[in-house]
């Protein structure tokens, strides 16, 4: 649910603030306030796509962030959070998102960078938005399969179809793998074979090369090695003048001078430490030098064995490994990977015949499974889509489309009679409307204009919000439901109608709606007015909450444009009517 929105430097707004409540919140006021851009920057922060075109006029960066409580029975969004390390503080999380006037951008959930993508993701399992341009949803078909399969209850029962129909198009898939030509397994495996007995003679051992590139780097360059080490073993310890035999006559003098003034005391132990350490470095560089002896043979044998390893490293670190798609590194651990990978090819292609019949096995196991799953849900869905047919094109009489007829087409995928499934059934869901009498069903994105998406989109949601079809175990998860102009075109009953439905669905989630109709408004759990002012020669868009008083005032003046006698007493009358006590 949407509690709070803050907004700066969008569009025409500065920097507002909102606070929304459960149930039904309206935003009202004249044409061109702002009610859109409000609603605009809603769609910006549920990772909508943006220019820089919404930035307002000298800013250099639009902000919108918003506070969400979220409900603990939303499992989608909250297994979302858990898979990204996304923690929930109270049920509650923030969410902001920032465009620059260069065009770059930033999104944060809960302090966690997220792409414009993963935050629209998650959004939609928290809000719908549907406005004169936001239909997305309905407009897509998959999306019509879900409405349905919510409404009938059937949403596990299509997820656990979706793992075995991914199951069996794996198992398929390894077939048609082992179906290869024996020929071309057989070269395979020689090939295979061949790679693996060379890496396995030569042993390259993970970091090998790197190491050996330095030793031959020492071996190369002895003699300057050599000449600098000399050099500073005789400056540190073998020099008759030497740092350590300095340090030995600093440390005697110091602790000499100790035994007469103890204020040395610090002094004295800082220098006893720079002695013992100066003696520690001579004891493991004199070590050092007297390894030191240059071996030809030795030379001869590491570029021996480099040449070797870029050899193998040649051959196969470019190779990608089987099944990933690319190399898996760049040294002997890639040599190494290859490796790992050929000899499990080695084994399922030396073993493809008895694979083969347990494949085949499992694939007829798993068609029987899926032909009885995808019956099942076929019968359901047929026997929901009727129900929901019917439900909607009620609703959608009450709220100004009284020739309306919705049907919800169940569509099998096979064209000549055989069982064809998908990975959510047998069929196609597809969503149709005729909005006149005597017009044909047709698909809603011909023939349905916003303010009709709007309304049907609010048929839907009612209904899924009462539950779904009787003795479906699964309800709508979205949490806040937003209506941009959802009244266009209608007045009169109907738009009471629309009111009414609107508090219904308020009833079970959280409402936005932006409406130019009193008898909507008046229902409002939450009224918020947006208002336009211009100061000091720019434009400035502001929100302001209501109080009942206020609220009269508001339903007057959209009701006949001013808060005469007259049009405050037919407020006073609608107030009575369908206001809330607490509004």
């Amino acid at each position: 649910m949407l509690e709070e929105l803050s907004i700066r430097n969008y569009a025409l707004i500065d920097n507002i603030s909102l606070s929304f409540q459960k149930g039904f919140n309206v935003l009202t006021g004249e044409t061109g306030a702002g009610k859109s851009i409000i609603v605009g920057s809603l769609g910006f922060l549920l990772g909508a796509r943006a220019d820089a075109e919404v930035i307002r006029t000298g800013a250099e960066e639009a902000h919108v962030s918003a506070v969400l409580s979220l409900d603990p029975r939303n499992r989608e969004g909250l297994n979302w959070l858990q898979s990204r390390d996304i923690a929930v503080e109270d049920n509650q999380i923030i969410v902001r998102r920032s465009l620059k006037s260069s065009g770059r951008g930033s999104a944060y959930i809960q302090n966690v960078p997220v792409g414009r993508g993963e935050l629209e993701e998650f959004m939609a399992l928290l809000f719908d938005l549907h406005g004169q341009h936001n239909h997305e949803s309905l407009l897509r078909k998959e999306s019509h399969r879900r409405y349905l399969d919510r409404f009938a209850g059937l949403e596990d029962e299509t997820a656990a179809f979706n793992r075995v129909f991914l199951e069996l198009a794996d198992k398929k898939k390894a077939l048609e793998i082992s179906l290869s030509s024996e020929r071309d397994r057989e070269n395979r495996l020689e090939l295979l074979s061949y790679a693996v007995e060379e890496i396995d003679k030569a042993a390259p051992k993970p970091g090998e090369s790197r190491e050996l590139e330095g030793e031959a780097q020492r071996l190369g360059d002895f003699e300057k090695l050599a000449a600098q080490v000399n050099t500073a073993a005789g400056a540190l310890f073998d020099d008759e003048i030497s740092a350590l035999s300095l340090a030995r006559r600093v440390k005697s003098a110091v602790d000499n001078a100790a035994g007469i003034d103890g204020t040395l005391g610090e002094i004295q132990k800082r220098l006893e430490d720079l002695y013992y350490e100066a003696e520690d470095i001579s004891e493991e560089f004199r070590s050092y030098r007297d390894r030191l002896v240059y071996d030809p043979r030795r030379l001869e044998e590491v570029e021996e064995r480099l040449a070797l390893l870029y050899r193998l490293r040649k051959k196969y670190a470019a190779v990608p490994a089987a099944g990933t798609g690319s190399a898996a590194g760049s040294g002997e651990e890639a040599v190494l990977a290859y490796r790992a990978q050929a000899a499990a090819e080695i084994e399922a292609l030396s073993g493809a015949g008895e694979n083969r019949e347990k494949l085949k096995v499992e694939i007829a196991v798993r068609e029987k499974d899926i032909a009885v799953r995808a019956g099942a849900i076929g019968q359901k869905r047929r026997a929901a889509a009727e129900q929901l047919g019917a439900r909607i094109t009620g609703i959608l009489t009450r709220l100004g489309m009284p020739n309306a007829r919705f049907q919800a087409a169940v569509l099998p995928k096979g064209q000549g009679g055989g069982l064809v499934c998908g990975p959510w059934g047998a069929e196609d869901v597809e969503f149709l409307i005729s909005a006149n009498t005597g017009e044909p069903l047709k698909d809603l994105s011909r023939i349905a204009s916003g303010g009709e998406l709007s309304r049907i989109m609010l048929a839907i949601k009612t209904i899924l919000a009462e539950g779904g079809q009787p003795g479906a175990a699964s309800q709508d998860s979205l949490e806040t439901l937003i209506f941009d102009e959802i009244d266009t075109g209608i007045g009169g009953e109907v738009a009471l109608s629309v009111g009414e439905y609107l508090t219904k669905i308020g009833g079970v989630k959280q409402v936005l709606c932006v409406t130019h109709l009193a008898s909507i408004a008046v229902r409002a759990d939450n009224h918020l007015r947006v208002e336009k002012r211009i100061e000091g020669g720019r434009t400035f868009t502001g929100v302001a909450a209501l109080d009942r008083a206020e609220k009269r005032q508001e339903i007057a003046r959209m009701l006949a444009g001013d808060s005469g006698k007259a049009a405050l007493a037919h407020a006073d009358d609608l107030l009575l009517k369908y206001g809330k006590r607490s509004g």
